[in-house]
């Protein structure tokens, strides 16, 4: 059907960012993708970044799709060469994108576009300056629903990620007891969100208790 069929890109610059999927054959945007390429030794990786040498073999950036691809024999086949692709791929792929944001939240830190604290979280869900609220997921529960009540409450509600311990984001961020942060809408978050949307393919950006937990209701007057 016509409104299934891939959205033709609009400017060179456009289609120079497409890719096509080695799994469904489709041909999209880059940002939806995990570049891959064959080490020296014929055994094919992860290329997070798009910068290692060698012809990049792209599939869509979601477990099922690095698993197909690594079981039935395509990175071979779109390799034309006789390729190794280990049976734990899609781990390899969750645990580098993982990093990838870990790091990327440090250098967000230095650049003055992370701001942590209760407080000050708040205040920029508040004015709306919040593009992503990461929460760590050994936060206390209470805060963590005072938190995310007051950010469902806005108009444009921050998007939340909660995979990283609090241990975790302070080594990041060169702090303690990490456990309230907001990425600062910008481009810098919009880059953060790239990495993140990829990462939403191999795992939830939520623990799965999380999303059990109540919101504090509003009170009644």
């Amino acid at each position: 059907m016509e409104a299934s069929a891939a959205k033709a890109p609009s400017t060179l610059a456009e289609a120079a960012r497409q890719r096509r999927d080695i799994v469904s054959g489709e041909v999209v945007d880059e940002a939806r993708l995990i570049r891959f390429v064959v080490g020296p030794e014929g055994q094919v990786v992860p290329d997070l970044a798009r910068k290692l040498p060698g012809r990049g073999l792209w599939v869509a950036a979601d477990r099922a799709s690095v698993e197909t691809a690594a079981k039935k024999g395509q990175f071979s086949r779109a390799a034309k060469a006789k390729v190794q692709a280990p049976p734990d791929l899609a781990d390899q792929v969750e645990t580098l994108l993982k990093r990838r944001l870990l790091s990327a939240l440090g250098l967000a830190r230095k650049a003055g576009d992370l701001t942590s604290g209760f407080e000050k979280v708040s205040s920029a869900i508040v004015a709306g300056k919040a593009a992503w609220l990461i929460e760590a997921r050994d936060g206390a529960a209470d805060g963590r629903r005072k938190i995310l009540g007051l950010a469902r409450k806005q108009p444009k509600p921050p998007r939340v990620f909660g995979l990283f311990a609090s241990e975790e984001l302070g080594l990041a961020l060169g702090g303690e007891n990490v456990i309230h942060t907001a990425f600062l809408a910008g481009r810098a978050a919009e880059r953060w969100a790239e990495d993140a949307r990829r990462l939403e393919g191999f795992s939830p950006l939520l623990p799965e208790d999380w999303r059990e937990e109540p919101v504090e209701a509003k009170r009644e007057p």
